[in-house]
């Protein structure tokens, strides 16, 4: 079983076809699937559905996939490791990171590391959190940022520990409030996030301990529209308080919640007990001399 191979079906998995695999694997179309023809001749198994809109896991593919990823995956701890042993510090960063505050937070860390590490590729996935613990469990990930409380299956390192801010339009009639408690916005309609943004059962976690169900009027992962949808009266949003500075929100109203059981508590996780390579424990160090070993706290 060629690596080679395993490699083109997992592309074809991720981007949905084998025109769009082929591009990111820097083949020729048929080349990617006269890959995937062989493995599924060598595993005597279909493992594609093919049809004018792409191609589509069948059953068997769903479990080759999973085992081509994590076989994928230590190829690329064994590569590390020996390049290690050499004195060659090279390899591959397979990191996961959220969509909101990400630029604010580890923008700075990624200059520093590539000056420490010039010869690391970057292997970059911006998703929500939930997706983010699913490629780390699925072996895409080595490590990612995820919202704590995590599950006991991963271990962690707090990055920043930041309170909430509720987004109010210009006439809503808590938009003059420096703070306000999270039960006075139970009348209001929410803006909440796409699915697989762990924020979003912390939110609804919160509301029903306050006695009231979030009603959700839109969703959305776009910190713009958010603010436009706000800005029109469709509801009010919740977001990290990182998210608002440093950001025009006019005519909008940012105002703190002022909630102990309610902030955006981000932490680097990766899974508990599993080797690291050498790449992904050079970032985790980097991480703990950026922000301590219990994150960036911020009242």
């Amino acid at each position: 079983m060629e690596l080679r191979n395993l490699r083109a079906l997992v592309e074809v998995a991720r981007q949905g076809g084998f025109t769009p695999a082929a591009k990111v694997l820097f083949l020729s179309q048929p080349s990617v699937s006269k890959a995937v023809r062989q493995l599924e001749e060598e595993l005597g198994e279909t493992l594609f559905t093919r049809s004018g809109d792409g191609a589509k896991l069948t059953e068997a593919g769903e479990v080759v996939f999973a085992r081509a990823v994590a076989m994928l995956a230590e190829s690329e701890h064994m590569r590390a490791e020996l390049a290690e042993i050499r004195g060659l510090f090279t390899g591959k960063l397979r990191l996961g990171l959220p969509i909101f505050g990400s630029a604010r937070l580890f923008a700075p860390l990624f200059a520093a590391y590539r000056r420490r590490y010039p010869g690391v590729e970057i292997e970059l996935l911006e998703q929500g959190s939930s997706r983010l613990e699913e490629g780390i469990l699925a072996g895409e990930l080595e490590l990612g940022v995820s919202l704590l409380p995590v599950s006991d299956v991963f271990a962690s390192q707090p990055v920043c520990d930041d309170p909430l801010m509720a987004l109010l339009w210009a006439e809503h009639p808590l938009s003059d409030r420096e703070r306000l408690h999270l039960a006075a916005l139970a009348p209001s309609p929410f803006i909440l996030f796409e699915h697989g943004f762990a924020l979003n059962p912390r939110i609804e976690t919160a509301c029903l301990a306050r006695g009231f169900s979030p009603q959700g009027s839109a969703r959305s992962s776009q910190m713009d529209f958010i603010v436009a949808l706000v800005a029109s009266g469709m509801g009010v949003a919740l977001v990290p308080r990182i998210m608002t500075e440093e950001r025009s929100l006019a005519p909008v109203r940012a105002v703190l919640v002022d909630e102990v059981d309610l902030r955006w508590r981000a932490a680097l996780v990766w899974r508990r007990g599993a080797h690291l390579s050498p790449a992904a424990r050079a970032w985790l160090e980097l991480t703990r001399e950026a922000f301590g070993p219990s994150g960036k706290g911020r009242a």
